[in-house]
């Protein structure tokens, strides 16, 4: 396997986080992957990252099942999400900040 030559730079801003998502799928051959493969990999990860939770909780689980970190599950649940923006051409932030304008006007009880 080649060494990668992904650099992500200091500081980055969510669009350079998808940046270096869309060429990490290009480096690592998983650019080929259809969306349905995608959102199956996220919900994945998803279901990780909700068994990692579960464990910092210390609720019932069995003690032979894999063993989960919060913080690496929730970065690829992150991964797989800018993996999916990128393949509709979604700007994360854009949406993010436009969304937010809309909840910002809406009443919360």
């Amino acid at each position: 396997m080649n060494k990668s030559n992904l650099i992500l730079k200091n500081n980055p801003t969510l669009r350079d986080f998808q940046d270096y998502i869309a060429a990490m799928v290009k480096e690592r051959g998983f650019d080929k992957e259809s969306i349905s493969e995608i959102f199956m990999l996220f919900l994945e990860e998803c279901g990780e990252m909700a068994k990692a939770a579960r464990k910092t909780q210390n609720i019932k689980s069995d003690k032979n099942s894999e063993q989960f970190h919060l913080d690496y599950e929730i970065a690829d649940v992150f991964i797989y999400l800018l993996d999916i923006c990128n393949h509709y051409n979604i700007d994360l932030e854009k949406s993010f900040r436009d969304k937010e304008e809309i909840n910002k006007k809406r009443f919360w009880e």
